[in-house]
């Protein structure tokens, strides 16, 4: 794989698209010094007066939960590690890492709506199974307007493929945002 010491992925998407599971892939077969910063965790840190992040309520704090994010992806990045960070970052939260002052790359899994909600109620224990949430956020990341160009469609493709289309879109650059680096 190309050399990305120093750079960030988002690699985001609806729930049930396998971000977590490529992520951990590619960051266990990199190569290099690679984190993989999986953006629940961030959520599940904050211990009283949590809200469920899809309800309209909870922007404040998400805003401030992906602020944090971006900031220790940042931190990561300036050590010298190449960060992965897996998560629903729709467009709305791209700012703060836009702001960032090192590469950034941005890329989209979508699958089809009927494979999400499934991956997501197989899953069990405390991951989001509810069918309402997962298809409103799969249609927020079905109309992408100028970041169409960042997507992956996962449509029939196994774990393998998914994860080597994503190599493939690292390796070729075009999945690159532009950002304070640029």
């Amino acid at each position: 794989m190309k050399d990305l010491r120093g750079h960030v992925l988002i690699l985001t998407g609806p729930p049930g698209s396998g971000k977590s599971t490529a992520a951990a892939s590619l960051v266990a077969s990199s190569g290099i010094p690679a984190v993989h910063l999986h953006s629940d965790d961030f959520w599940h840190y904050i211990k009283s007066g949590f809200i469920e992040p899809y309800l309209p309520t909870a922007h404040r704090q998400n805003t401030t939960v992906v602020d944090v994010l971006a900031g220790a992806a940042e931190r990561y990045a300036k050590g010298n590690y190449f960060v992965v960070v897996d998560g629903i970052i729709g467009p709305w939260f791209l700012d703060p890492f836009r702001s960032l002052s090192i590469p950034l790359h941005y890329i989209v899994l979508r699958p089809v709506l009927s494979d999400a909600i499934e991956r997501c109620q197989q899953r069990g224990g405390d991951t989001l199974t509810d069918p309402g949430p997962i298809s409103a956020l799969h249609q927020q990341f079905s109309a992408l307007n100028g970041l169409e160009q960042h997507v992956i469609e996962t449509a029939g493709q196994s774990r393998a493929d998914t994860l080597e289309a994503v190599h493939a879109a690292l390796v070729k650059g075009n999945f690159r945002l532009q950002g304070a680096d640029q």
